[in-house]
């Protein structure tokens, strides 16, 4: 029983190591997340520059996965070289060595003060950032805990002579400790938390220093796995070079220093007698030595990378997303600016859509019909797209202004893929019965349906504005529009039955066509319209029913 309960105080040690590691990470993140992003982007002009910008951002991070995600990102959209993109992941790896040095120094103590600091921040602060700052601080005291925890449970059953046993057929295996660890760092997403685990080990002396830095060169390999991992999902192999070069310099590092492991080993042990200190100085050494190593040589590396995961040509899919960045989801505002710009592009389709409908209700054109709805496929295939993205956000990222324009972006691209529809088994649907009948509209009823139709193009032009900008004046004059469709319809409506009254209109199936493509201009404009609702309810400027109040007093006598 008491081995049972003080496995599950391990576990929840641990557990609580890694979310005070993932609490520091995401609240670095939410708080400088797109400012890191944007540094990182023009820092990386050559190798040097970018080793240093790698980094710098990891240091802050303390996550070279998201580092290698934006890297990866600015590699395959060809915003990047492949060496600057290398030595940003060498510039990362050293990064994330610098909590693991903060934390290998007796500071315990400052656990208690950094989690009332954090919560201060966090309950007090008025502005976002600081709340971000404060949920960082209270990972930091977290983690503190997590290890002075670790210690405190491990220190017991040091001596225990099946550990011992379990222990000393480890330290033989540096190979097997190297997987193991690797194995770990993969499913927790984060070497730190298995570099100070293993500090905290070694410390105690259940783990020897030998296998102790064969698993920290373990837990080197493990958080090259991630990216990879990543950048399998996409079919480019370009979006594979970074995440692969990376990987390689890891195995090729690592096993230079297994070879020299015997030596290293005890030169490291000499120098740096706490075993703890040990360890992180080993980590940091590991890292430094590694990119001194293939700094020089990333030229001919590149090419290498270049020559076994050639670009594969692709022929253009309008349907195929082209804005949504993959990396870009550590970052919310980046990733929500991505899926604003997609939803443009679905814009920029049922534009298209409309035309095509114009070309075939007024000029006859057959071709149309099945471009129209192969546009229509597009547009359902980029609303599927943007909603996955979006919908795999991680929510605790994402603060109230970021869910306010996630849900913005969710109700624009749904109105805008209605109105696809609409287009296609609407209008289209008429415009292909009209000409496979030989029907013809009057001279009259032909120009009012150009004008809707040309109305509504404009006015998507005006809803792509207003979402794009927020900008009140442009969302009241969309939501003018309204109006102004209903009195088209209306005065249409009312000058098609003259034009029955008087006999002019051919038969009652070109009457009947004729009102369903003013009925159905009328509800595209509809979905047209609501992009101005979100900018207008943020004024306060929706009145909460278009219906007329009753007087207080109404049906009462005097």
């Amino acid at each position: 029983m008491d081995a049972t309960l003080t496995l599950i105080d391990l576990a929840g040690a641990v557990a609580l190591l890694l979310w005070g590691v993932h609490m520091v990470q995401s609240g670095i993140q939410r708080a400088f997340g797109p400012q890191l992003r944007r540094f990182l982007s023009r820092a990386v002009g050559d190798r040097l520059r970018a080793f240093t910008a790698g980094l710098g951002v990891t240091a802050v991070l303390q996550s070279s996965t998201a580092t290698g995600l934006m890297a990866t990102s600015f590699a395959a959209g060809g915003m990047v070289d492949l060496v600057p993109a290398l030595a940003v992941m060498l510039g990362a790896n050293v990064g994330t060595t610098v909590i693991v040095q903060l934390l290998s120094f007796d500071i315990g103590r400052l656990a208690p003060l950094a989690v009332l600091i954090g919560i201060m921040l966090f309950r007090r602060g008025s502005q976002s950032r600081l709340r971000d700052l404060g949920r960082a601080a209270i990972g930091l005291g977290l983690m503190m805990i997590a290890l002075h925890q670790l210690l405190a449970l491990v220190t017991p059953y040091e001596d225990v002579p099946s550990l011992r046993l379990l222990l000393g057929a480890v330290a033989t295996q540096p190979i097997l400790d190297v997987i193991v660890a690797a194995a770990l760092t993969w499913a927790a997403h984060s070497s730190v938390a298995v570099v100070l685990l293993v500090m905290s080990f070694v410390a105690n002396g259940v783990v020897p220093p030998h296998a102790a830095f064969a698993l920290v060169l373990g837990a080197n390999l493990g958080t090259a796995l991630n990216p990879l991992l990543e950048s399998l999902g996409g079919g480019d192999p370009v979006a594979k070079r970074l995440p692969v070069g990376n990987l390689l310099n890891r195995i090729a590092g690592v096993l230079i220093a297994l070879a020299a492991l015997d030596w290293i080993g005890p030169f490291m042990v000499t120098i740096v007698p706490d075993p703890a200190r040990a360890v992180a100085d080993f980590h940091t050494a590991f890292n430094l030595a590694t990119a001194l190593l293939f700094l020089p040589v990333l030229g001919p590396f590149a090419r290498l990378l270049r020559k076994l995961l050639p670009a594969r040509a692709i022929a253009a899919d309008p349907a195929r997303p082209i804005y949504l960045d993959e990396g870009a989801r550590e970052m919310p505002a980046i990733a929500l600016a991505a899926a604003a710009r997609e939803a443009l592009r679905m814009a920029d389709v049922l534009e298209t859509m409309l035309r095509g409908a114009l070309d075939t209700l007024d000029r006859g054109d057959r071709s149309q019909i099945a471009a129209v709805k192969n546009l229509d496929t597009v547009l359902d295939r980029l609303n599927g797209a943007i909603k996955a993205y979006l919908t795999a956000l991680d929510p605790e990222a994402l603060d109230a202004s970021d869910n306010a324009r996630l849900s913005e972006v969710l109700a624009f691209i749904t109105n805008l893929e209605h109105a696809g529809d609409i287009v296609e088994k609407g209008l289209m649907a008429c415009a292909a019965k009209r000409l496979k009948r030989g029907l013809a509209f009057s001279a009259e009823g032909q120009a009012e349906i150009r004008t809707m139709v040309e109305r509504l193009a404009a006015n998507l032009r005006a809803a792509a504005a207003v979402f794009l900008t927020d900008d009140p004046r442009a969302a009241r004059a969309l939501i003018a529009e309204k109006e102004v469709f209903r009195d088209l319809e209306a005065r249409a409506t009312e000058a098609h039955f003259a034009r029955i009254r008087a006999g002019r209109v051919e038969s009652a199936e070109t009457s009947a066509l004729h009102l369903d493509l003013l009925r159905d201009a009328k509800r595209i404009n509809a979905h047209l319209a609501a992009a101005a609702y979100p900018v207008l309810e943020r004024m306060g400027e929706l009145l909460p029913s278009r219906l007329r109040r009753e007087p207080e007093h109404a049906g009462e006598t005097e």
